[in-house]
């Protein structure tokens, strides 16, 4: 019996017999010529179904309907030179069908999976997402996610940080404020955790410089293109570093996983559009300098914010690429006030912190600071937001017998993944986002 082959092994198999298995994505009926394109975990490849090579071949694709999963055997032939696809990796061969089984039938799909683009409104998106991630286009957003995953454990690898892995349910806010989903735990109030920022810290302890991936939620009422009530978080802790270094390490580590996915999905970032990344020396700003820029650059002044403003990262971005060619901006020194309890105050003006975010196109994708390592200072700030130190011993004992001077931040998945591929909503770049309208299917449905 034929070993059954992927289709990125099909060029190697000129002028022999193999079988294949997959989705059907599209079939088209030129006479007594059928062409199927079969779809596996690897990509695409074109088969011919004649009658002059095999009548029940041709009879039951007659019959075959787009992802109908089959199996087929037959002869892998080279393309005519005017045949080539040169879109396709297997482009330069296709299979004469000698036999097909049907595997698994599919019903007539909503609309059409056939075209390259998969020109869908949002909801029809998402109402449909078992369906709609088979497309490659919407597959392809997933597999430079996958990228960017292993590329950023490689950075954090390479940086000598061990992966850990935290929980998911807290006793209080990681980070204050009301954004929090309260659940019943055996009878008890307790919450999703915001992020894994207290338990990397206790860790860094144990190992001096960690990562981990983990799932942080927000009860945030928002509906925006840049929002999602759980978001995938690739965080690094690092011990005994200070805050230029920690501004060095953040960079470099986003330059080298964005690399990462230019080395290994070239193709899809060349499809989807978005030109070549700029990697240009990335500025560096305090909030109030970019606040300065915006104001002498683009005529606003929010020189009173806290913050900057979703327009303002935008801009700040069109000025860093086009006076520094490059799509990051490092702004840095928020308001200590406007931070987490951990954060370290600048000691040279304590109303500032030794914060920063990464701004990638237009939108912060990474925040982070340089964290307080003194015991009683954080039981102070902790009252002084209104909570309990007492909710906080589990964290607050690793302080209490030795922790170094130390730091960390925490890229969004999703954002990155979204910029990445200039796609419009941040919802197209989670598996199966949730949000206030939705948790697989629209809340609504469920009245």
């Amino acid at each position: 019996m034929l070993k059954r082959i992927f289709t990125s092994e099909v060029s190697m198999f000129v002028g022999e017999e193999v079988r294949l298995k997959g989705w059907l994505r599209l079939r088209r009926d030129h006479g007594k010529l059928i062409f199927l394109d079969l779809r596996d975990k690897d990509g695409i490849v074109q088969i011919v179904v004649t009658p002059k090579i095999s009548e029940s071949a041709y009879e039951l694709a007659k019959d075959l309907r787009s992802e109908d999963v089959i199996e087929i055997t037959g002869k892998v032939n080279k393309r005519p030179e005017n045949a080539v696809n040169k879109d396709l990796d297997t482009g330069t061969v296709e299979m004469e069908a000698t036999d097909i089984k049907i595997l698994s039938k599919a019903e007539t799909l909503p609309f059409d999976m056939g075209s390259d683009s998969l020109n869908l409104e949002l909801p029809t998106l998402l109402d449909n997402r078992s369906l709609t991630l088979r497309h490659p286009q919407i597959a392809g957003i997933f597999k430079v996610q996958a990228a960017l995953l292993k590329g950023f454990r490689k950075a954090a690898e390479d940086l000598g940080c061990v992966e850990i892995v935290v929980p998911t349910v807290v006793v209080d806010a990681t980070e204050g404020g009301a954004e929090l989903f309260q659940i019943d735990y055996y009878g008890r109030k307790a919450f999703l955790a915001q992020s894994p920022q207290l338990y990397k810290q206790i860790m860094v302890s144990i190992f001096e410089r960690v990562y981990t991936i983990a799932h942080a939620y927000r009860a945030e009422p928002s509906v925006t293109t840049r929002h999602l009530s759980e978001t995938t978080q690739m965080d690094i802790e690092l011990g005994f570093v200070e805050f230029a270094e920690l501004l060095d390490i953040l960079e470099n580590v986003a330059v080298e996983m964005i690399k990462y996915i230019e080395e290994n999905c070239n193709k899809i970032l060349k499809n989807s559009g978005t030109g070549k990344i700029a990697f240009g020396k990335i500025p560096r700003l305090t909030v109030r300098e970019a606040q300065e820029i915006i104001l002498k650059e683009f005529k606003r002044d929010n020189r009173k914010e806290k913050d900057l403003a979703p327009q303002d990262e935008v801009d700040i971005c069109k000025w860093a690429k086009e006076k520094h060619i490059s799509d990051f901006v490092t702004i840095t020194h928020f308001p200590t006030m406007a931070k987490p309890f951990y954060t370290m105050p600048d000691p040279n003006n304590p109303e500032y912190s030794l914060s920063y975010d990464l701004l990638f196109r237009g939108v912060e994708v990474m925040s982070g600071s340089q964290r307080i390592n003194d015991y009683n200072k954080l039981i102070e700030n902790i009252k002084n937001r209104g909570m309990d130190p007492k909710k906080f011993e589990i964290y607050l004992q690793a302080f209490k017998y030795g922790m170094p001077i130390e730091g960390g931040f925490s890229f969004g998945m999703e954002r990155i993944t979204m910029k990445l591929l200039g796609l419009q909503n941040v919802r197209e770049a989670s598996l199966f986002p949730r949000d206030m309208e939705r948790v697989d299917e629209k809340l609504s449905n469920f009245k």
